[in-house]
């Protein structure tokens, strides 16, 4: 009897075994599909939500209700702002954010109740020199087979719209300023795809020669000069889709009192230096909250620049309470800051407003989504996706941030007259990086900028460029 026991339990755990390693090999089996099927229960809720769903736009649906109405656009500390820019169909907005930091420098200056610099004129230049750093990392690399993690990631992107802070400066310090009037936007500039999908296309083609080049030993002096022979198909592509940016140009000015100053000429970089000389890019610094990063430590992104002699994007990773303090200090001080965001994220486009509760997903679909900024991170959910000026803040009786605004770049019907607002809850989840001046920063965090910075691949899931 004890031996037909023992035989029983034996064939019984043999056959559990061999339906869990069965059911292991990742396939959905009948039995499982059942079950998984009879979860979904039809009930009148269910009934009623499937039919909501199939017929309307889902973010109409979980839109929370509560929220209307009830955050105003009022802030007791704002920088002096003006006039609302639009990047239209482009991925220029951390250009914009850049020069709408810098602008009101110079209205201020020039007593002006509106004035933009020529994005254009950088955009130029931006795109020729990524197309620039592009063919010198394929010559650098040129040694890897293709399917080497760099060279994989040299083609896949050879050339974009995106960027950072260091993007600007790199081409501002490089080729300097114009006002908007001197080199206006085009077609083109304002819809960009269909030219930098182009210039993707002949940058892969000419990557693949310089490879091949490098495979016949070709000498360097030879290489160079079809570098260059690739670089002025580039530049032909930009000039007749972006014009030819100016090497000099004449500008004048009417004022808020109606005086109009004497007409001047320039070249770009005396434009710069003139009407902007208490500006020196190396009194800012940006600051990061990647909670996927150890804190108090200095980072830079190998190859995130667009100028091959340029500097690549650097960052002082930092807690969200310490980098609101710095922020707080900077606009009560009316400077106003790049900063990026995830800003797809809980957006009320028709409010203008950032809420982490603007839309219940989970109470339409009964499921919960519980991954916190980290986890959103590493599992590429979560990033920055678009630059924007820091401009507001408003606070409680005790000046603790409640809510914050942004001054975006998608004209001034979009949003709040052109602002976005969010609460300072938000700004923890959803706020990556801020651009702050030194003099607003403490000793002791300024202290952490003498450390040598952990290099950092352009890969990370983190260092998507601001579009």
């Amino acid at each position: 009897m004890k031996i037909m026991k023992k035989t029983f339990y034996l064939t019984i755990s043999f056959l559990f075994v061999f339906s869990v390693l069965f059911s292991q090999n990742g396939n959905i089996s009948n039995n499982e599909l059942q079950k998984i099927k009879n979860t979904f229960k039809k009930d009148a809720n269910t009934i009623a939500i499937t039919n909501a769903l199939t017929s309307n736009d889902i973010s109409k649906l979980v839109l929370n209700r509560d929220n209307v109405g009830k955050t105003d656009h009022f802030f007791k500390y704002k920088v002096d702002v003006k006039g609302i820019t639009n990047q239209k169909s482009s991925g220029r907005c951390w250009m914009f954010t850049g020069l709408n930091v810098l602008r009101p420098k110079l209205m201020k200056k020039y007593n002006l109740e509106t004035f933009e610099f020529s994005t254009n004129y950088l955009y130029f230049y931006d795109q020729l020199e990524k197309a620039n750093l592009f063919l010198e990392t394929v010559i650098a690399t040129g040694q890897k087979p293709m399917t080497d993690k760099k060279v994989e990631w040299l083609f896949k992107s050879p050339i974009n719209d995106g960027g950072v802070w260091n993007s600007l400066t790199n081409l501002v310090e490089k080729y300097g300023l114009i006002p908007k009037q001197a080199m206006s936007e085009t077609y083109s500039s304002e819809n960009t795809r269909m030219m930098v999908k182009l210039i993707k296309r002949k940058l892969r083609e000419d990557g693949l020669e310089l490879r091949a080049l490098a495979e016949k030993k070709a000498n360097a002096k030879t290489i160079h000069a079809r570098k260059i022979e690739m670089l002025a198909e580039i530049y032909r592509m930009l000039a007749l889709n972006l014009g030819e940016p100016p090497s000099e140009f004449s500008w004048r000015y009417t004022d808020i009192d109606r005086k109009i100053s004497e007409l001047k000429k320039y070249t770009p970089q005396s434009f710069f230096k003139e009407t902007l000389p208490n500006v020196d890019f190396n009194n800012y610094v940006m600051l990061m909250n990647d909670p996927s990063k150890e804190y108090y430590k200095l980072y830079e992104i190998e190859l995130d620049r667009n100028v091959l002699e340029g500097k690549n994007w650097l960052f002082l990773n930092l807690p969200s309470n310490e980098i609101k303090t710095f922020a707080k200090n900077s606009i009560k001080n009316n400077e106003a800051m790049y900063a990026s965001c995830d800003v797809g994220k809980q957006l009320n486009r028709v409010e203008g407003l950032l809420l982490t509760d603007n839309y219940d997903y989970e109470s339409l679909y009964g499921i919960e989504f519980e991954m916190n900024k980290k986890e959103r991170i590493i599992s590429f959910e979560s990033g920055s996706t678009h630059g924007m000026a820091l401009v507001a803040v408003d606070v409680d009786e005790n000046d603790n941030p409640t809510k914050w605004q942004f001054e975006n770049s998608w004209g001034e019907n979009a949003g709040h007259l052109g602002y976005l607002t969010f609460s300072d809850k938000w700004f923890d989840e959803y706020m990556f990086r801020i651009v702050v001046l030194k003099k607003f920063i403490d000793e002791k965090t300024l202290k952490l900028l003498d450390q040598k910075p952990i290099l950092l691949p352009p890969w990370d899931p983190m260092f998507s460029s601001d579009e």
